[in-house]
């Protein structure tokens, strides 16, 4: 048995041997008595600026480990390491099917091979690096491949974002930890295990999920590219097969008697065509709102005062408010120094998200600003469940009309006064991706507008000149999360059987530790159900 100490709190500039001290005067020892220390959990506390701490939860090995269990803040270390479940008996005559190779595509496809069921992973666009050159050039100026952007291709569109690895989903079986100690075995730096806010980057994350693939395919796993899932085969109520459309036009069917579709929020023509063929589905709460960026220095001075910021990380910030109208509105997907990034896949549609290298080493913040929406707000908009794509649809619209396809930009004193910009004030634009000065007005209906400008005038009273005249907006954000849910039960089959829906497409995570937690779940189910017969 290990034990656990928690709250040891030091200068963010101690020493090793300051932390051993610490931790020796806690437990009542000597510090010769002190084997190695593993750190659990670290985190930043710069409640009492300019004093700013880290804070750690540790891990020891010790003789005689009960009797340190009556001292403060120490508890027993009963965390068992994650383990895959025994495989079912019900025999798979054919190989399991996956649609999507983001983390919860990725992540399921790894615990499949590594159980003997070689998956067959369908994915619209390409492997990593080759989509890389494709967004690069769409970047700079080239047509956008409505099959491979920063929404589709190997790694999802998390490949494409900060690579924050934080996560609020609850676990008690382990798979928040698994997903950190996978990404490590693939090339993550080990910090990752214990930041309380880890990350990855983009440069990062593209070497990361080509070794994941390269590992499923080593273990007798399948990475079709360019192949997309563009029709069922369901007889009664269970799948029999996928109908897969090639890029260059080519179609098959794929027999499948297990379906894991981990699509991403972005494939709207797969989610229409799933209504069409009676899979159930309900249309839920999303947010939509403008990607704002702040200089990254006065948001860093903001958070740790000016003793520490040249020391410290690039400081992140999360906010909430609550509007007159009941409306929520939040920061989402915040990304120290790092780009706003165009990361629109269809055509005549404009979309914005967060983007940060490892380094995180841009001039900017940013993050999403959002606003809560509900179905009274996109009902009118048609397709019944489905009226939240629609609703997604119509506000990318109108964002590509204000930019005239590309990234419409405002300050936010010239939203404020409705009117367009003519230059950039003493903020300098970050982007991946071809901007325009412009108009963000009416890109939001009314209410979420009034409700965007309350909330930013909330944050300007929690972090100083959140909502200075000249910081810079960026539209439209519109793909916080999927606005369906496809239902699954509690064995996470769909009312069609052998399908399992699953990930953020599906409406059951949020960001890609919780996509990939969901992934490995959604594999659990597969594996404790059936044996591979082939």
């Amino acid at each position: 048995m290990a034990i656990l100490l928690n709250n040891v709190s030091l200068p963010v500039r101690h020493t090793e041997e300051m932390l051993r001290k610490k931790v020796a005067k806690l437990l009542r020892i000597r510090e010769q008595e002190l084997g190695e220390i593993e750190i659990v959990r670290r985190s930043i506390d710069a409640r009492k600026k300019p004093e700013v701490n880290y804070v750690y939860l540790l891990r020891l090995k010790l003789s005689h480990e009960a009797k340190f269990l009556k001292l403060p803040n120490v508890s027993a270390d009963m965390r068992a390491p994650y383990k895959l479940p025994k495989r079912g008996e019900n025999a798979l005559g054919s190989r399991p099917v996956i649609i999507g190779s983001g983390p919860a595509g990725l992540f399921a496809g790894l615990m499949l091979a590594e159980a003997g069921y070689r998956p067959i992973i369908l994915e619209r666009g390409l492997p990593a690096r080759e989509r890389k050159q494709v967004v690069d050039a769409f970047w700079a100026g080239g047509k956008l491949n409505p099959n491979c952007n920063v929404s589709f291709g190997e790694g999802g569109a998390g490949t494409f974002s900060d690579g924050k690895l934080n996560t609020l989903v609850k676990d008690n079986a382990g798979r928040n930890r698994k997903v950190l100690e996978v990404f490590c075995n693939y090339g993550a730096d080990s910090a990752i295990l214990y930041e309380q806010k880890p990350h990855l980057g983009t440069d990062r994350l593209i070497e990361i999920v080509t070794a994941m693939r390269e590992e499923i395919e080593r273990l007798g796993g399948e990475l079709r590219f360019s192949s997309r899932a563009a029709d069922f085969c369901v007889e009664g109520d269970r799948l029999r097969a996928v109908f897969v459309e090639k890029t260059d036009g080519t179609k098959y069917e794929l027999p499948c008697e297990v379906l894991i579709a981990a699509t991403g929020h972005s494939a709207r023509d797969t989610f229409r065509t799933l209504h069409a063929r009676g899979f159930q589905m309900e249309a839920k709460a999303f947010a939509v709102g403008f990607r704002v960026q702040h200089r990254q220095s006065d948001i860093s001075i903001s958070q740790y005062g000016l003793k520490e910021v040249g020391f410290l990380p690039p400081a992140p910030y999360k906010l909430t408010a609550k509007t007159s109208s009941g409306r929520g509105v939040y920061s989402f997907c915040m990304c120290p120094g790092g780009y706003v990034v165009n990361a629109s896949s269809e055509a005549g549609g404009t979309v914005v998200n967060g983007m940060s290298y490892a380094d995180r080493g841009s001039a900017n913040a940013n993050a999403a600003i959002i606003v809560s929406v509900g179905p009274e707000d996109f009902l009118r908009y048609g397709e019944g469940v489905l009226a939240g794509l629609s609703y997604q649809e119509v506000l990318e619209r109108r964002a590509y009309q204000a930019g005239q396809g590309h990234i419409p930009v405002q300050l936010y004193g010239d939203f404020i006064a409705k009117r367009e910009s003519r230059a950039f004030g003493g903020t300098e634009p970050c982007f991946a991706g071809q901007y325009r000065l412009a108009a963000l007005n009416g890109i939001l209906d009314a209410p979420l507008e009034e409700a965007f400008l309350e909330g930013m005038a909330s944050f300007g009273r929690q972090i100083k000149d959140f909502d200075a005249p000249d910081i810079i907006l960026a539209g439209v954000e519109s793909r916080t999360s999927s606005p369906i849910r496809i239902l699954r039960d509690s064995e996470l089959q769909a009312n069609i059987r052998g399908f399992y829906p699953c990930g953020e497409g599906a409406g059951y995570a949020g960001g890609i530790t919780s996509a990939a937690m969901d992934g490995i779940r959604v594999a659990e189910a597969v594996i404790g159900r059936y044996t591979p017969k082939y």
